[in-house]
């Protein structure tokens, strides 16, 4: 229960990060400058905070570095720019649909290269939740066609880079602590965008009170707090669980539309979100069942 609180209060947390990014690039920010300095606030608070009460989740093993460079300076990054670039070039509902291809990615990942048993109960979720976010941001009613192509091609490098993020991710936290695999993470993106794009840019832009509030909001509410769940939940169940329940994300646009933008749901989409919860509950009781059966307590 605890690993799928930390998820789902995750996904609320994304959600929210989306429509504050899109505020952004209405302003004129780009997506390059929104990730760049992302996930430096990200890194400079994660340091702030471990440096004063938790220097021990410092400590990795050198022979590690490369690990964590290939999962926060290459996956990490990539994960934050395409996401961001795709809400920045199509409609964000057509944005989170496409990264929310991810669940399909990782489950495939994990029954090809982790040995993961696909039982019907997991195909079974994992049609109804890819389901129910397609009807919940409306993608019935999306012209894909006319869409913004390199958006499209964003949107699905976005959810290959998830898939990739969460299964490294959880190849991390079998030697460290989620938040030890956060901070590196968030390191290494960030000497990748000062790398690749021009360093310290957000010293000398002329960004608006207002703006600098919707950054730090994006960088800690949007950042930071939901990564540290997300990756804490995926300690506590199996990262193609983890990856459906996040799907509650679009859900939770769609409400925070309503409440703030006015926005009502269409019967479709209502029974989209029917569809995400009922694939939580198949997978949690379906874990219960692995969990009571006779071959799982004789293993005890």
């Amino acid at each position: 229960m605890k690993g799928y609180l930390c998820v789902a209060m995750a996904a609320v947390m994304w959600a929210s990060s989306g429509t504050a990014g899109k505020a952004l690039f209405t302003g004129g920010m780009t997506p390059f400058e929104l990730v760049q300095i992302r996930v430096t606030i990200s890194t400079v608070l994660l340091l702030m905070v471990f440096g004063i009460g938790f220097r021990s989740l410092f400590k990795i093993r050198p022979r590690d570095l490369w690990y964590f460079f290939l999962l926060g300076g290459v996956v990490m990054a990539l994960v934050q720019v395409t996401y961001f670039y795709a809400i920045s070039k199509i409609q964000v509902a057509a944005a989170i649909f496409l990264q929310y291809l991810a669940p399909v990615m990782v489950a495939f990942f994990s029954i090809c290269f982790w040995k993961e048993r696909l039982t019907p109960a997991k195909l079974s979720a994992l049609l109804l939740s890819l389901g129910g976010c397609y009807l919940v941001v409306g993608g019935y009613s999306l012209h894909l066609l006319k869409m913004n192509q390199l958006g499209i091609l964003a949107g699905l490098s976005s959810a290959l880079c998830f898939a990739a993020y969460t299964l490294a991710g959880e190849k991390g936290m079998h030697r460290y602590s989620p938040w030890t695999v956060l901070f590196y993470s968030f390191l290494f993106a960030t000497i990748t965008w000062h790398i690749f794009y021009p360093p310290f840019q957000y010293f000398t832009a002329d960004y608006t009170t207002g703006q600098w509030g919707w950054i730090l909001y994006v960088s800690i509410v949007g950042t930071v707090l939901p990564f540290g769940l997300f990756f804490v939940g995926v300690n506590h169940v199996r990262s193609t669980r983890a990856s459906i329940t996040a799907t509650l994300e679009p859900i939770s646009a769609g409400l925070f539309a309503y409440l703030f933008l006015g926005e009502s749901l269409q019967p479709l989409q209502i029974a989209g979100g029917a569809m995400v919860v009922t694939a939580i509950v198949v997978l949690q009781m379906k874990k219960e069942q692995d969990e009571l059966s006779p071959h799982s307590i004789r293993n005890r």
